[in-house]
């Protein structure tokens, strides 16, 4: 294959992949890698399209070869990292995700005067965590606030305001509301939330629950969270189809737990609606998070190739205890899902 061949490949892999045909753009970047086999990027793509396929050993050896052509490449790192965390390899794979501050579009950027965490210990330090990822990620990563504490760390958590009255009522933080003009803690370095895991690797991560909330009666008795945040990339494949969500929505005591539904200001005021509740049945997304940091029963619905962190094959999470997953079979099999959460439900005598 000459060069230009290979150029006009490559292209079509990658509008292959931006259309969402992640088996064809890993058969053309294949192809490209043949054509190319000293070049990073085709192995960097293939690890990228296997990944988003759910095949997380695979994508690891793609990054691997990537890393084999091109050492210490930000972005395969990264890539590196998230496949070993889709097999549970914890205490590998989140300080490979170090290298995202490397990355110009990944890393996080706080406009502070401090220097980042650069992997020495934080016993006895002062440290300000910045928010990165979505609220989900940064409920996940609060557990690690526990063990802050124990080393006699103290921390400040730089925290939007829809998480800000949760944390600071249940973590052992100070929290910074992240609005208008603020002073800023005199602080021996940042971190971004992402990296609280890579302080203390392990594959035996934290158990919840870790977050309270006095109940607040509304009368339901399951609640329902049938969409994530529109803007995630993956929130297409991850959301439920109208079908499917008018019957969650439709259980005999049922209530949507979006804050259009309840009226909730914030977290904080989620976590009260959700202690009031037996059941809550969700998404991938950040209520989830938080129902199960609570250590609410609460059932995950995934799609067939979900994120890193909720693996592959197993109906329990690593993460949170309480938490119960159904997986899709096959691509946008959302009906086996709904039949068995269903069936459930009525197990429980929650639905006739």
């Amino acid at each position: 294959m000459d060069r230009a061949a290979a150029e006009a490949l490559y292209t079509q892999a990658h509008q292959l992949r931006e259309a969402g045909d992640f088996a064809g753009a890993q058969a053309a970047y294949e192809r490209v890698a043949e054509a190319a086999p000293t070049s990073a990027g085709p192995h960097h793509w293939i690890g990228f399209v296997r990944l988003r396929q759910g095949d997380a050993p695979g994508a690891e050896q793609a990054f691997r070869r990537a890393l084999e052509r091109e050492p210490g490449r930000p972005v395969s790192t990264h890539g590196l990292g998230l496949a070993l965390l889709g097999q549970g390899r914890l205490a590998e794979g989140f300080p490979l995700l170090e290298a995202r501050n490397r990355i110009p579009e990944r890393a996080a950027r706080a406009p502070l005067p401090f220097r980042r965490w650069a992997g020495e210990d934080v016993s006895g330090r002062h440290i300000l965590i910045w928010p990165e990822e979505g609220f989900g990620d940064q409920i996940q990563y609060a557990r690690y606030t526990q063990t802050l504490a124990a080393r006699g760390v103290r921390a400040t958590w730089c925290c939007a305001p829809e998480l800000a009255g949760l944390f600071a009522a249940n973590l052992p933080v100070e929290v910074l509301r992240a609005e208008g003009s603020v002073p800023l803690p005199n602080v021996d370095f940042w971190l971004g939330s992402t990296s609280l895991p890579a302080l203390f690797p392990s594959d035996d991560p934290l158990a919840a629950p870790y977050i309270a909330a006095p109940p607040r009666p509304t009368g339901a008795r399951i609640g329902v969270l049938v969409r994530g945040n529109s803007k995630h990339y993956n929130d297409a494949a991850r959301s439920l189809p109208d079908g499917a969500a008018e019957a969650l929505l439709g259980l005999p005591g049922a209530i949507g737990l979006v804050p259009e539904d309840t009226g909730a200001r914030d977290f904080l005021e989620t976590a009260e609606i959700i202690a009031g509740l037996e059941l809550v049945i969700a998404v991938d997304t950040a209520g989830a998070h938080l129902a199960a940091a609570m250590g609410k029963p609460c059932w995950l619905l995934l799609p067939h190739a979900p994120d890193w962190r909720w693996l592959p094959d197993r109906e329990r999470s690593l993460w949170y205890p309480s938490m119960r997953i159904y997986r899709q079979p096959s691509p946008d099999a959302w009906d086996a899902v709904l039949q068995a959460v269903l069936a459930d439900v009525r197990a429980l005598g929650l639905a006739p």
